[in-house]
């Protein structure tokens, strides 16, 4: 849950923000003023603070500059209140370093914009900023891939992605590969029943795409997202002319493709003779391991119990009586709609 900030010395007004934000979700700390808001700040980390200008004792300018002075506070995104509509006072309230405004009074619609804009945005510049970390480190090769891809989120727009929204569908012609820097999509099958058959659950780090290009044919697979994402995109012409310029590109995806082709191997022979059991518990572990949550000593993972069931193959109803006995045997937990893995060693033995 997304802890927010509010700094406004009017009770009335500073409620009325708060409960708008707790009714959709977010965890509200609030401060009646400058100096309270400032040791708020420093104490609980908020994900975003909104902050009126006009206070008596420390105005929202000041507090501004405060918390940009502290490392850990610095790159809080800030959002500004403010009644005046003079273009100058705006102007000196984005100067200032804010990252949005809203100009009293305004529709709680309008305020969760603002909000839901500056979190993404958040979102996408931490993953930006891990992106270079990654590149600039010697493992792998995967550093050298993006410097040759020319793939740096400072010169480079990151697209983003809600979550249900569609990457690509079968069917389409390809213009992109995608690199995914933060979030989860899913890349899946249909059936001509209807049926999906999840292929892959991509996270940060994943190249999307790139088979269909290479291949030169239309997408033969679906990709959504799973959780709000962020991507950079190289088009086909510029993928296709840096694989032909750069031999060590080509490679890596082929490479790419080959454990693409072992995997999707391996998940049919999982298919063909694998128990339920079996199979529900290596799609836990996969998850787990590919994307932990830790909370204490316990590793969770948040997937809907349809997107679960089409990961291992399997019919919603059956994964959730296959879950039930895993609950009843102590293996996993389920709470808050998350998955928790209470004794992973029985779990690998029970997949293996």
């Amino acid at each position: 849950m997304k802890k927010i900030l509010v700094i406004e010395d009017e009770n009335d007004v500073r409620d009325n923000i708060a409960e708008i934000l707790q009714l959709s979700d977010y965890e509200v700390l609030k401060a009646p003023d400058g100096m309270s808001g400032i040791d708020m700040a420093m104490k609980d980390a908020p994900d975003l603070i909104i902050c009126d200008i006009t206070m008596p004792g420390l105005d929202g300018y000041e507090v501004l500059h405060a918390l940009h002075r502290h490392t850990p506070t610095a790159n809080i995104p800030f959002v500004f209140l403010t009644a005046s509509t003079e273009k100058a006072q705006i102007r000196k309230a984005m100067t200032a370093g804010a990252d949005d405004y809203l100009t009293k009074p305004f529709e709680g619609i309008e305020l969760l914009r603002a909000v839901e804009t500056c979190l993404r945005k958040r979102q996408l510049r931490l993953a930006a900023n891990a992106a270079r970390i990654t590149s600039a480190a010697p493992s792998p090769g995967a550093g050298t891939i993006l410097q040759l891809l020319r793939l740096d989120p400072e010169q480079r727009d990151v697209q983003a992605f809600r979550k249900r929204q569609m990457v690509y569908q079968e069917g389409q012609r390809p213009g992109f590969i995608y690199y995914l820097l933060s979030g989860k999509i899913k890349v899946y099958r249909t059936h001509s029943d209807g049926k999906e058959f999840i292929t892959t659950i991509a996270g940060p780090g994943d190249f999307l795409g790139y088979a269909a290009l290479l291949q030169d044919c239309n997408y033969q697979d679906n990709a959504q997202v799973l959780e709000d994402a962020g991507m950079l995109l190289i088009s086909r012409q510029e993928f296709l002319e840096s694989m032909a310029h750069d031999r060590s590109i080509a490679q890596h995806f082929i490479e790419l493709l080959a454990r693409d082709v072992k995997a999707q191997e391996q998940n049919l022979m999982s298919l063909a003779y694998n128990s339920l059991r079996k199979r529900v518990a290596n799609g836990l572990l996969q998850l787990t391991d590919r994307f932990p949550e830790k909370e204490g000593k316990d590793t969770s993972i948040g997937i809907s119990r349809d997107n679960l069931s089409h990961f291992i193959g399997s019919a919603t109803e059956s994964l959730t009586r296959t879950l039930s006995d895993f609950r009843n045997e102590k293996l996993i937990d389920i709470r808050d709609g998350k998955i928790y893995l209470l004794n992973k060693e029985k779990l690998s033995n029970l997949a293996n």
